[in-house]
């Protein structure tokens, strides 16, 4: 079982700055995979960013790549995205997910734990 909780949303205006922070509990972290996903109001939750279990590969969907990084400390049990250049399209409710499969998968379905979510604006 993990818990995530996400902290680090907030209003920011385009072309700013953020980083997320999703503190996981239990003491297998690093068994799993995470991932970013967001959601827009009346669109569906999509992929973001993944890394790996070891923290040695990334992967981005083409709409944030180069502009986010994602990245973990296992010591403390956390995974960010630091979010750079930021757009108004960028808004949305930023969720991070646990996913125990190596497989890269960017399909909601893949992923076994959620955060509540954390809200990101960006303002023209």
């Amino acid at each position: 079982q993990v818990q995530l909780v996400e902290s680090g949303g907030g209003l920011v205006q385009a072309g700013g700055s953020l980083r997320l922070s999703c503190a996981a509990s239990g003491r297998t972290f690093n068994n799993y995979a995470m991932a970013w996903f967001r959601q827009s109001p009346g669109k569906e939750r999509e992929f973001v960013a993944r890394i790996s279990r070891s923290g040695g590969s990334t992967f981005y969907s083409d709409s944030v790549k180069g502009r986010f990084t994602i990245a973990r400390e296992d010591a403390k049990n956390t995974v960010y995205l630091e979010m750079n250049s930021l757009k108004p399209e960028d808004t949305a409710v930023y969720y991070c997910a646990a996913d125990r499969s190596p497989v890269t998968s960017t399909r909601v379905e893949s992923y076994e734990y959620w955060g509540q979510g954390t809200q990101v604006t960006v303002s023209s």
